[in-house]
């Protein structure tokens, strides 16, 4: 019944529930505006039904992450009210750009996006789905902006234990947002791309709508294809950024105890690390791996979990592997676009089952990596709320335990509740399928803006492959 774990249970819990939906929605936004793109430049109807079926999933999780998103804040002032108090010069200026930027622009222009196409111009409407996938972007700049602060605080000055902003520059640009940034976006552009890749490959195998969801299945590899490397390259600036700000973090992810004075730092592969015996209890190791792929020499420095005192370590248990999972499915991604690319060339990509089912089985792990990537920065910045500055002891609110135990478990209920309704409205938007019948809008050019009128419906035959 301690009310620091309690809490943080909590919002670990709201958090990761959270995530998943604005981490979809992110990335959909960005293929939604390729396909609309496509469609205003080629005027295939396919590309106009695609947009039409897709974003239907994408509102979805649109409103799921909006009524998860406005219970997490609350959980700040809930169960961290001190934490609250202490940064609120620089977290509520940042939380509300998000609100008044993003998230007004999302809301404004989703309406547009789902129901506009007979109410203004495909030109507008293409804006429109412009502006919305600018807003999902825009939303996460600033929640990581304000999480990347307190990874590596930056523009304060404490006075009277209170966080006063000296430069909002410095602190929105901190040394962690960069990378953080980067990380999260591609994170979502990835998951996104391998969520349409795994219900375009389970429809495949069971041969509904072929023409459909090949052309679906392409544009999501294509979009993985540049995202999954480009991720792996990230992530490797990511690790430096660590490496330099926040040492102890590092080496809880790497289970490096002791600090190489004398040649390279090993690579840990493999371990179960304890934190008591402060030992690794069996470990697989690769000499010098660890000093090159953090400071890109094979005898760089790299300080150990000894060289901080024991309160200030982060479990090493639960990020090292943690870490190791997320990087995992990352090369995972990346073996299966290698794979992918191989497919294409022998023109094999539709004729492979063994590939679908692969896509299938993948398909969540975008949203498993997302969560536990998420994990392993929140942990490994442990003990602290903000780095270095702020204990998490010392951050929670002064409220009875039990307090917490009765909300955590009407949230439960809660998550329950809203993630049942979730999977019963995207199953049977997925089980419906994509409209083939309605009326196509026909473009045409009207002083110089595109108008549309409607032409018809769509033929498979006519439209073929092409």
């Amino acid at each position: 019944m301690d009310v620091v774990l309690l809490s943080r249970i909590q919002f670990g819990l709201t958090t990761a529930f959270h995530i998943i939906f604005p981490t979809l929605t992110i990335g959909l936004a960005l293929y939604l505006v390729v396909v609309e793109w496509l469609w205003l430049r080629s005027q295939n109807a396919l590309y106009y039904r695609m947009y039409r079926f897709w974003v239907r999933i994408f509102a979805i999780h649109f409103a799921v992450g909006v009524v998860s998103g406005i219970t997490l804040e609350f959980e700040f002032g809930t169960n961290f009210a001190r934490f609250s108090q202490a940064v609120s010069n620089v977290f509520a200026p940042l939380m509300a750009y998000e609100g008044m930027t993003a998230f007004f622009l999302e809301a404004g222009f989703l309406g547009i996006m789902l129901f506009g196409w007979k109410k203004v111009s495909p030109a507008v409407h293409f804006m429109s789905t412009c502006l919305v996938a600018v807003g999902a972007s825009l939303s996460a700049f600033w929640i990581v902006a304000a999480n990347a602060w307190m990874q590596t605080p930056a523009g304060y000055e404490l006075i009277n234990g209170r966080f006063m902003v000296t430069s909002f520059v410095d602190a929105i640009f901190n040394p962690s947002f960069p990378t953080h940034l980067a990380h999260m976006l591609l994170a979502s552009y990835e998951t996104a791309a391998f969520a349409v890749a795994g219900i375009c490959a389970w429809f495949l195998l069971k041969k509904q709508n072929d023409i459909f969801y090949r052309r679906s299945l392409s544009l999501a590899l294509l979009m993985a294809a540049v995202i999954a490397p480009l991720q792996a390259v990230v992530g490797d600036f990511k690790g430096q950024n660590v490496a330099q700000y926040q040492p102890a973090k590092l080496a809880a992810m790497e289970a490096h105890w002791n600090t190489n004075n004398e040649g390279g730092a090993a690579f840990v592969a493999f371990a179960f690390p304890d934190m008591a015996a402060e030992k690794n209890l069996f470990e697989v190791t690769i000499p010098g791996m660890l000093s090159l792929l953090t400071t890109h020499s094979l005898n760089g420095r790299v300080s150990g979990l000894k060289d901080f005192p024991k309160s200030d370590r982060p479990n090493a248990a639960i990020t090292f592997w943690s870490f190791r999972i997320m990087v995992g499915i990352g090369f995972l991604f990346v073996a299966v676009m290698i794979w992918a690319g191989f497919l294409s060339l022998r023109k094999r990509l539709f004729d492979t089952p063994i590939f679908y089912k692969t896509l299938v089985a993948v398909q969540p792990l975008g949203f498993v990596a997302t969560i536990i990537g998420w994990i392993t920065a929140e942990l490994g910045r442990q003990p602290w709320t903000v780095y270095g500055l702020m204990r998490t002891k010392d951050s929670v609110s002064p409220i009875a335990a039990g307090n917490v135990v009765w909300s955590l478990g009407m949230f439960l209920i809660f998550f329950a509740v809203l993630g049942g309704s979730y999977f019963y409205f995207t199953l049977k938007t997925l089980h419906s399928g994509p409209d083939l019948t309605s009326p196509i809008p026909h473009l045409q050019f009207s002083s110089g803006l595109l108008s549309a009128t409607d032409a018809g419906t769509f033929d498979e035959d006519r439209e073929g492959d092409a």
